[in-house]
């Protein structure tokens, strides 16, 4: 089968597709795989076709906005982002349909993608890798301003759906859809939901199944995937580890730009707390004039093969990271920014596993104190383990590729 596999955002969106598209890839499907040419020399690497939507300088100034990371106005930026490539998504789409009879992969926010397949008719699943998009009634997602009881929650989000989401995205494509003779879109996150499937990458444990979830639905498992994990630690990581007591990570996030205040109180914690630390980035630039030595930066290291050897791990909440931490079996303090960060953040607190400590408070005082009772707490030790060995009976790239296949084929029976 041929399948073209797309996805946009940063390294916790690309990741689990590009693992994805190579577990059908050694299953024996002709795979395609297309993002921003960023992450390019990654689906090269694995000898992954590669088709490019946008541009490197687009999704560097993307990274550079202070709104990218902003709760209230991430959407409008984001949106404002994606029309970029939205065309030429679309486009690419449209060739693979001409070209012959194939299936598409996606992400829900891949507009063109979704609306291509609505035009010629291909067989489309929708990836999602968190729960936040799937705004059920049900169990309502938890956003940004959020409070009190399920009920209310409900009236909130659909509040912020009509006032907010809908008007900042529909009138663009609506007005595309109108030159493609194709009907108005009247709710967004419903709409970004394929008809041929919805894939779900995350176990039944940490977001159980909706009765007003879209169908046809499958859940399977985190999409546990880095890239270079295949590869052995750089000596300059492992001499760190080895040299004392696991320390503890701290990353903003692969695309965060805005890192200067998370580093600088990153620093100030381990000195507070007697810990060793390792500061994840890109971006030296980001950090403190001077390290101690019993802490280091390093621009990227694999987490699977990291965090197994650290004891805990502060970060901004993504999904990618967050069962990284489970993987690991390590506590997690999250600073939720934007997205689905809020959302994975009260998954992780029920699950006994992390805290939260709001941007507007995360200073060192209160990261030291959070860390500290996350840390000390005698309950976290065993549901860190508990949520570590439901990771580990997983096999999420397999178990969703078999549901990709069997829900193309099923969608084809249907057609017929």
């Amino acid at each position: 089968m041929r399948i073209l596999c797309s996805t946009f955002g940063s390294s916790g969106d690309v990741f689990p597709i590009l693992g994805l598209a190579i577990a059908l890839r050694d299953r024996g499907h002709d795979v395609t795989f297309a993002t921003n040419p960023y992450y390019s020399h990654m689906a090269k690497e694995h000898g992954l076709p590669f088709e490019p939507l946008g541009t490197e300088e687009q999704f560097r100034h993307s990274m550079r906005h202070p709104d990218l990371w902003h709760p209230r106005r991430s959407f409008g930026h984001l949106f404002r982002t994606l029309e970029l490539a939205r065309q030429q998504q679309y486009d690419l789409f449209a060739r693979f349909h001409r070209e012959g009879p194939f299936a598409g992969v996606a992400n829900c926010i891949c507009f063109g993608a979704i609306t291509a397949s609505e035009k010629f008719g291909f067989p489309l699943i929708t990836s999602h890798i968190q729960p936040v998009v799937l705004w059920s009634d049900i169990q309502p997602p938890q956003l940004p301003g959020l409070f009190g009881s399920r009920w209310l929650k409900k009236i909130m989000v659909r509040i912020g759906e009509k006032l907010f989401v809908n008007p900042i995205a529909l009138p663009t494509l609506n007005h595309w859809r109108t030159e493609l003779r194709l009907p108005p879109i009247q709710r967004l996150t419903s709409w970004w939901h394929s008809k041929s499937g919805v894939l779900c990458m995350f176990p039944e444990w940490f977001a159980a199944r909706q009765s007003d979830w879209p169908k046809p639905l499958e859940l399977t498992d985190f999409p546990l995937w880095n890239f270079q994990s295949q590869k052995e630690m750089s000596r300059e990581v492992t001499q760190f580890l080895d040299q004392g007591d696991p320390p503890i990570v701290f990353t903003p996030g692969s695309a965060n730009l805005q890192a200067r205040k998370f580093f600088a109180t990153a620093v100030e914690t381990c000195k507070r707390l007697g810990r060793r630390g390792i500061l994840l980035t890109e971006f030296e630039e980001h950090l403190p004039a001077s390290l101690p030595a019993s802490i280091r930066r390093f621009s990227y290291v694999p987490l699977d093969l990291l965090l197994p050897r650290c004891c805990a791990i502060v970060h901004h909440g993504g999904i990618g990271t967050s069962s990284q931490g489970m993987l690991a079996g390590i506590p997690q303090l999250i600073m939720p920014m934007a997205y689905d960060q809020f959302d994975n953040a009260q998954r992780l607190r029920d699950l006994g596993i992390g805290t939260a400590v709001p941007v507007r408070s995360f200073r060192a005082a209160r990261v030291t104190q959070a860390l500290h009772s996350l840390l000390s707490n005698p309950a976290t030790s065993p549901n860190c383990k508990k949520v570590a060995n439901n990771m580990a009976r997983g096999n999420g790239l397999s178990q969703s590729a078999e549901a990709i296949e069997g829900l193309v084929a099923g969608g084809r029976r249907h057609s017929k």
